[in-house]
Formats: structure tokens, C-alpha cells, sequence
């Protein structure tokens, strides 16, 4: 198709998983419903409901689902993509975004660029171009042992396992697992847990859940530590970010 943007609507069960792979045009993924885990070579995202992920053509990745997610992407054509960010990036969805990606779900591919599919196609690249980036990006690392690590606190964000503890999990030394978190996330492994905990915790929040079920859930015993935390990270309160 020539048009600078193609939107594509489909549903996956819990669990899916969508292989490695990329895409020759910039993606906007958005998910009416469930929750969308995304990895690239380079960071993990988690994408809850009113939000979703800007890609840049040519990014690599894996999509994996959590709970039923109804997914309505965007393709962007390069000169429709100078609206969106320059690297992979989780956007806040306005409702008027979402509308209207919902309404161009509804129109054919060949849409028409002086009619209908042209107004909204306008109206999608201007809210895109004004969408808040929000800081959900939890950076990947590339070492096995870092990755095997990454994967189980991804699997248990509440585990209270201090960094020895993890170090010998992971075969190596507390030292040597410091270094190499700094090195390849530029963040110290405390930093990253504290990173991808408040990631989970949004993505919980967005679903519906309690700030007090959200901070239990990745490991926060103390509400007021979670709040501050949260404010800091995404500058509002975990009950503003709680879905009605």
C-alpha cells in the first residue's frame, strides 16, 4: 500500500507470544485492552492499557501478552513517522488518539487521502507529535548472566534477594554483577530493580489494581516509600495513575 499510515486491529489470548522480529515502517502499538511486554535489544517495556509503544522502523522485538489483549497498531511510511519519537518510547494515549486509531481500524487500506481516511490519518501524526513520553523504558542487558537475572526479578519484581544473593544465582560476584549492570544499563543493579519495580507497578495500576496492591506486588511494604518513589519517577501519584 502507498499511504503514509496503515492501522491493523487483532486479538491474542493470555499468553501469546510473537516471535522476534521487525518491521520495515514505524509502529505505534496500542492495546484497548491487556497488558503488552515488549522487548528490544536494547530495553523492556510494559505497555498497559492508555498507553502505547512508539517503535522506529527496523527495531527488533518480542511481544508477550498478559492477560486477553486486544491490539490496534499503527505503520507509519518514514515521512509519517517524523511525528514520533526517535527511539523506542511508551506514550501516554489521549482519548482522542484513541479514537481515532480505533476509527482508522475502520477504514480500508486504500483509504482516501482527500476524504475521511485523510483527516484522520492529519489527526493522528498532530496527537502522536504531542503525546507525553513516560519513562517505562527498563533498559536490557546484554550479559547471559545479567539477562538470566533480569528474567527472574521480571518473574518476581518482590523478591527481597539482596545483590549477593542474586550474584550467586547468577554465577557471579556481587562486584563483578555491579560492574557489568552499570556498564551495560547505566544504572547500578539497585537503580534497575527500583526501575523495573515502578515499571510493574504502573502497568498495575493502569490495569485497575489498589496503589496498595500494586506496591505489595513489587516489593514496597512501606505505602509512603512507594508514593515518593512513584511521584519521582513519574512525576503523579499512584492514585492519579490508577485506571477508574
Amino acid at each position: 500500500m502507498d499511504r503514509p499510515l496503515a492501522a491493523f486491529a487483532r486479538d491474542y489470548p493470555a499468553g501469546e507470544e510473537v516471535p522476534r522480529h521487525s518491521h520495515d515502517r514505524a509502529q505505534l502499538l496500542y492495546a484497548t485492552q491487556g497488558i503488552m511486554r515488549i522487548t528490544t535489544d536494547e530495553a523492556g517495556f510494559v505497555v498497559p492499557p492508555l498507553h502505547a509503544l512508539w517503535m522506529p522502523a527496523g527495531v527488533a522485538h518480542q511481544v508477550v501478552t498478559e492477560g486477553g489483549v486486544a491490539m490496534r497498531a499503527l505503520f507509519l511510511r518514514a515521512d509519517a513517522a517524523r511525528a514520533g519519537p526517535g527511539a523506542t518510547t511508551v506514550l501516554a494515549v489521549s482519548a482522542l488518539l484513541r479514537e481515532l486509531i480505533l476509527a482508522a481500524c475502520a477504514e480500508p487500506l486504500e483509504w482516501d487521502q482527500a476524504g475521511r481516511g485523510g483527516h484522520l490519518a492529519a489527526l493522528i501524526l498532530d496527537e502522536i507529535a504531542r503525546a507525553p513520553a513516560l519513562p517505562f523504558r527498563v533498559p536490557e542487558p546484554r550479559d547471559p548472566r545479567l539477562k538470566r537475572l533480569a528474567a527472574a526479578l521480571r518473574a518476581a519484581p518482590a523478591s527481597q534477594r539482596g545483590l549477593e544473593e542474586w550474584a550467586a544465582l547468577a554465577g557471579a560476584s556481587p562486584r563483578t554483577l555491579e560492574r557489568r549492570f552499570r556498564a551495560e544499563t547505566g544504572l547500578s543493579f539497585a537503580r534497575w530493580r527500583q526501575t523495573l519495580r515502578l515499571a510493574e507497578a504502573a502497568a498495575r495500576l493502569a490495569g485497575g489494581e489498589t496503589p496498595a496492591r500494586a506496591a505489595a506486588a513489587v516489593g514496597y511494604a512501606s505505602a509512603p516509600a512507594f508514593g515518593a518513589a512513584f511521584r519521582a519517577a513519574f512525576g503523579i501519584t499512584p492514585g492519579a495513575a490508577r485506571a477508574p
